[in-house]
Parts: structure tokens; C-alpha cells; sequence
């Protein structure tokens, strides 16, 4: 009998994801999950629900969040697991960093305009749909609004990195960031390092240096966007920087409809027993 499967990185409409918080546990278990973990992007606010429905289907359920980082010329994700499910302190930091988001948002919104392409901005919050808007929502208006003819072209052309309408992220320091989560989880994960563009073993193991005295105590090492190799480097430079392991889809529903929930794109599996592991850790860490 194969041991049961688990999916510690999801998003929902509270971030960026098209279904509900109890729509994503429902998924959940109808792909026969043993656990889930939703980890929303700066935002705690699905926890709750998802929690819920979690314990209504008899799943277990893993709180968590992502955010983004600077290093250098990088943009790294950190995700945070076995948050506690209320945390003033925690919510107070993560709404300063959406508002930075917001900020830029309507930066890149001045821009467009400033090129003769107006949108409404409550048009571009009914593209997101209750999800947080990003760039993706900004083209979507665009399109609707007939100034491009796709997503292609409106990052070609307006939104993408050197382009006329492209304003950079407002992100942490890494040893912020990671400290942020850090004193609330446990469990402080570098996400799918090899999403970055160029990243190499050479300076994947670099950053895992630097990064684990800071706190962070895992490497997400299975992903929907690492090929095996990238798998074996990552579980071989954990076990050097004597990392936990994380894994998971990074399922958005409907925005990455060729990433399924549990099975990444077809071939991803995280087993039960990396949970397991994980488990014990954090019992360990609340008894010190």
C-alpha cells in the first residue's frame, strides 16, 4: 500500500488563488491528501476557514504563508509553516508589507496612465476577483480594455521588467523576512529556489549558508517547477546545511491550470512521512 500523499504549498483567493479556503480543503480530500497546508502570499486571512473545513473532512491542516524577499538582484520566497491560527503581531507585519504592494500597484497604475492607457482601478480589482492584484490583473483590465491583445503583449510592451509601466517590488531584507516568520513558526522554509531564474547549486548552497543563522530551518526540495535534478541537489544541500524538507504544488487553481493540486503538474509527490518529520520538529521546538 503507497503511503499517502500531502501538498504543503497552495494558494487560495485570499492571495492569488481562484478557490475559496473550504473549496481548496474539499479539493483536498477528494484527491485523497492525507494534509494540507495553505500558504497564501502575505496574508493569513483563509487560514480560519480552511482550518475549519480541514476538520469537518477529517484532514489535517498545516497554517501557513509565503512572502518575498531581496537578496541582491533575487526575488526569494519564504514560507512559514505551523503558524499559530491567530497572531496580532504576525497580521500586523504582513499588512505592512501588502501595503507596500498596494503601493506599488498604484504606482504601476500612474504609469500606465501617464502612457495614454487608462484603467479603472476597481476594473482591475474585478479582474482579480477578491484575489490580491498583481501585474496579471493589470493585463487582464488592459485586454479587456482592448489596449493589448494579450498577456504576452502587455508584459512585451507595458508590464514587464524594463518596460515602461514596470515598477520594482518594495521587498524585505532575507534576515527580516526570516525573522519575521521565524518568531511566529517553527518551520522556516526557502520555497522552489530553482523558480529562480539562473539559480546553481554553487549559489543555491551560498544562500542557505547565509540564510540559517538567520532561522530558516527547511528547503522546499519538491515543487511542480523542479525537474529531478534540482530535486537531488536540493535534498543533497539540506542534509548538508542540516535542513527539514518541505514540498508541494504551489497550486493557484484557475491562474496555473496546469499545476493540479497534490500532482504538480502530473509527476509531484510529497509523502506523508516528510509531515512526519516535520511534526516531530515542531513538538521539539515547543517543549524548549
Amino acid at each position: 500500500m503507497h503511503e499517502r500523499s500531502i501538498d504543503l504549498h497552495t494558494h487560495s483567493s485570499a492571495s492569488d488563488g481562484t478557490d475559496s479556503p473550504a473549496e481548496l480543503a474539499r479539493k483536498a480530500a477528494a484527491h485523497g491528501l492525507a494534509a494540507l497546508a495553505l500558504t497564501d502570499h502575505d496574508s493569513t486571512e483563509g487560514l480560519a476557514e480552511a482550518a475549519a473545513e480541514s476538520a469537518r473532512l477529517g484532514l489535517k491542516f498545516v497554517p501557513g504563508a509565503e512572502i518575498a524577499v531581496r537578496r541582491g538582484e533575487r526575488e526569494l520566497h519564504i514560507l512559514g509553516l505551523f503558524f499559530p491560527m491567530s497572531s496580532p503581531t504576525l497580521e500586523k507585519s504582513l499588512a505592512g508589507i501588502r501595503a507596500r504592494r498596494d503601493a506599488r500597484n498604484r504606482a504601476v497604475l500612474d504609469g500606465l496612465t501617464a502612457l495614454g492607457l487608462h484603467l479603472d482601478p476597481e476594473d482591475v480589482r474585478w479582474q482579480a476577483g477578491g484575489s490580491a492584484v498583481g501585474r496579471p490583473h493589470m493585463a487582464a483590465a488592459l485586454i479587456a480594455a482592448g489596449y493589448v491583445a494579450d498577456g504576452r503583449e502587455a508584459f512585451d510592451r507595458f508590464l514587464g521588467r524594463g518596460r515602461p509601466a514596470y515598477v520594482p517590488r518594495s521587498l524585505s531584507a532575507p534576515d527580516e523576512g526570516i525573522g519575521m516568520l521565524r518568531r511566529e513558526s517553527p518551520v522556516v522554509s526557502l520555497a522552489h529556489p530553482f523558480l529562480s531564474p539562473s539559480m546553481t547549486r554553487s549559489e543555491l548552497d551560498g544562500i542557505l549558508d547565509e540564510f540559517r543563522p538567520w532561522g530558516l530551518t527547511a528547503l522546499e526540495a519538491y515543487h511542480s517547477d523542479h525537474n529531478p535534478e534540482q530535486t537531488r541537489i536540493c535534498l543533497e544541500l539540506a542534509r548538508k546545511h542540516g535542513l527539514l524538507l518541505t514540498g508541494g504544488s504551489d497550486y493557484h487553481g484557475e491562474n496555473k491550470k496546469d499545476v493540479a493540486l497534490g500532482r504538480g503538474r502530473g509527476d509531484l509527490r510529497v509523502p506523508m512521512s516528510l509531515l512526519t518529520e516535520l511534526e516531530s520538529f515542531v513538538a521539539g521546538a515547543d517543549q524548549l
